[in-house]
């Protein structure tokens, strides 16, 4: 028979070995939640030398999300365009556009920052009258700003926002520089419609032209 002491040290034991287990088990359910992406933002517009305060924000596996600080590490594609810090605050170097990425871990976002002059204060289209084709005619228009301490109006097509008054007959992509007005296949001579180039500086600044199908 065993004496009361030894049963004692048995339960002690068996009572010892199951919290371990117990232990074990817990540590082993509970794990840590995965970092699976991340949004970087805000995408913006600045001036040149103005800042824009970037955040990224991680989602993870269990569905949870966490603004991350430490640890993320920033970059510019272009930082002669927009420089951007180790605490991701980013400023206007140049007129362009940079793509600002945030990378976590194995994680990575990005945003899009465009910078405009900060001292035009006029804007134009050139040309602005012209004629074009029906159905599948193409025009070019390019923007210049009026800037201040600048002896020639500046190209400012590639950061302008472009857009037409009738986007069903007509079309506009915009590259590098001018943008490229398309006349689709419904539009008919005789038409016209108004392409609008505006553009962000210390105010917003808008110009017109017009466009005639033949």
């Amino acid at each position: 028979m065993l004496s009361s002491k030894k049963k004692l040290q048995l339960v002690a034991a068996f009572a010892t070995l199951f919290l371990f287990a117990v232990g074990i088990g817990c540590s082993g359910f509970f794990v840590d939640p995965v970092l699976t992406s991340m949004t970087v933002g805000p995408t913006a517009t600045i001036n040149q030398g103005g800042t824009v305060q970037e955040s990224a924000i991680g989602t993870y596996n269990d569905g949870s999300t966490k603004l991350l600080s430490s640890g993320v590490q920033w970059s510019s594609s272009a930082s002669t365009t927009a420089s951007v810090s180790n605490a991701g605050l980013v400023t206007g170097v140049a007129p362009g556009t940079a793509t600002i990425t945030a990378g976590f871990q194995a994680t990575s976002g990005t945003s899009s920052i465009t910078v405009n002059l900060g001292n035009a204060t006029a804007l134009k289209i050139s040309p602005s009258t012209a004629n074009i084709s029906a159905n599948g005619g193409t025009q070019t228009f390019t923007a210049f700003a009026t800037v201040t301490g600048e002896s020639a109006p500046v190209d400012v097509s590639a950061t302008a926002t472009w857009s037409l008054s009738d986007q069903t007959d007509y079309s506009i992509t915009q590259g590098a520089d001018p943008a490229t007005v398309t006349a689709l296949s419904t539009s008919t001579a005789g038409q016209q419609v108004t392409v609008t180039a505006t553009y962000q500086s210390t105010s917003q600044l808008t110009a017109t032209a017009k466009l005639t199908s033949q």
